[in-house]
């Protein structure tokens, strides 16, 4: 991976992820225009269904025009998809279609983009180049909804007029994906990612797929019920958004070296039982505040720090024909997990209450962890071999 490459990949990947957090600002602008919060829940639906149909054409789209270009399609989307939301005048059901624009471009980005990288980097330094990769993308996510509330509060720019720019930003960050597919080029591998399912869970590429899962579990419960977890205390639902995002892009942008320099396997254990400490911690909030802090900070290192570091291994665990399948499923596993849980989780929080939640989410972490430590005891390239 030349530099100059790099930095016009990276850029690309701040430009395409700020256009997905915008989608932090679809409840401001539904209620603008006469909407509630069921109109807003219409359009995040559509945007979850956008995201598994993105993931499941990507492959087969990537085999023909390469990922690189892929890529820069799904940033397209991604801002056609922002803009078409900022057109509407009033809400209504049709919501739902800027918004399954919003997911179809996010989910051909989530994989197209590292589809791409993986192409261009060696197993040497794929390590430092995803968990950067991953830096520029959480910057871009977070960033975008605080750089909008900065540019109405003191620029006295409209909603409208900043979702318009968010989706100029995905136009430019779509032209530098395409640059950078066309200064770096690869041949476009052919590989049908379902087909591939078997001989992927004959590797050890299993073991992070379905790690990713469950940690996709722990965090969108922890982000989507924190509200009601903290309900009737001292804590504050922003802070602890807050915090997790600041933490992720610190740690993956001081930390990165330090980390790929460990054993990845012995990295990814001690990371993911941070993510298991943070879970824990969110069970002593009603007695003290900062539990909640040390809950996002925990969980902001080591599922931030993790989850590219066990995606590496999902592509290096396979073996070379199987890897774009590889990844494919490790990036719907992680949506299957991110958007199945809250409906699971809303079950268990409205029958059994905030600690049985608490208890499930924790669990899901500890079985990331076991899955984990049984992955690094399977030394063999096979799970037939090496059982």
């Amino acid at each position: 991976m030349r530099p100059i490459h790099a930095a016009i990949l990276l850029i690309g990947v701040l430009l395409a992820s700020g256009g997905y957090g915008a989608t932090f600002l679809f409840s401001m602008h539904v209620r603008a225009i006469g909407g509630t919060d069921f109109d807003t829940g219409v359009a995040l639906a559509g945007a979850a269904l956008g995201t598994f149909a993105g993931v499941s054409l990507t492959g087969w789209v990537a085999q023909h025009v390469g990922a690189a270009r892929m890529a820069a399609l799904a940033a397209l989307c991604v801002g056609a998809g922002v803009v078409g939301f900022a057109l509407m005048a009033h809400a209504s059901d049709i919501d739902a279609l800027p918004g399954f624009l919003v997911g179809l471009g996010w989910g051909a980005f989530c994989l197209a983009a590292p589809m791409a990288l993986a192409e261009r980097t060696s197993d040497a330094d794929r390590s430092l180049w995803f968990v950067r990769f991953a830096t520029f993308q959480m910057a871009g996510v977070g960033g975008c909804p605080a750089l909008a509330a900065f540019a109405m509060r003191f620029w006295r720019m409209p909603l409208e007029g900043v979702l318009y720019a968010i989706g100029a930003l995905c136009l430019i960050g779509a032209l530098t994906l395409e640059i950078f597919g066309r200064l770096a080029r690869v041949q476009p591998a052919q590989e049908r990612w379902l087909r591939s399912i078997g001989a992927i869970a004959r590797t050890r590429a299993v073991y992070p797929i379905v790690i990713i899962a469950l940690g996709g579990c722990v965090f969108s419960g922890l982000m989507t019920f924190q509200m009601s977890l903290v309900q009737g205390t001292q804590a504050k639902a922003s802070t602890f958004f807050s915090l997790y995002t600041i933490t992720v892009i610190a740690t993956r942008w001081l930390l990165a070296r330090l980390v790929v320099r460990m054993r990845a396997a012995t990295a990814t254990k001690v990371l993911l039982a941070m993510m298991v400490l943070g879970s824990a911690a969110m069970f002593a909030v009603p007695y003290h505040a900062g539990f909640q802090a040390l809950a996002a900070v925990l969980l902001g290192t080591g599922y931030g720090l993790a989850y590219p570091i066990v995606q590496v291994q999902a592509i290096d665990d396979a073996a070379a024909a199987h890897r774009r399948a590889a990844l494919t499923w490790f990036v719907a596993a992680y949506f299957i997990g991110a958007f199945g849980f809250p409906s699971l989780g809303g079950w268990v929080l409205v029958h059994s209450g905030k600690g049985a939640l608490l208890a499930l989410i924790a669990g899901c972490g500890l079985a990331a962890l076991a899955l984990a430590i049984l992955r690094d005891r399977r030394r063999g390239g096979s799970l037939s071999a090496s059982a």
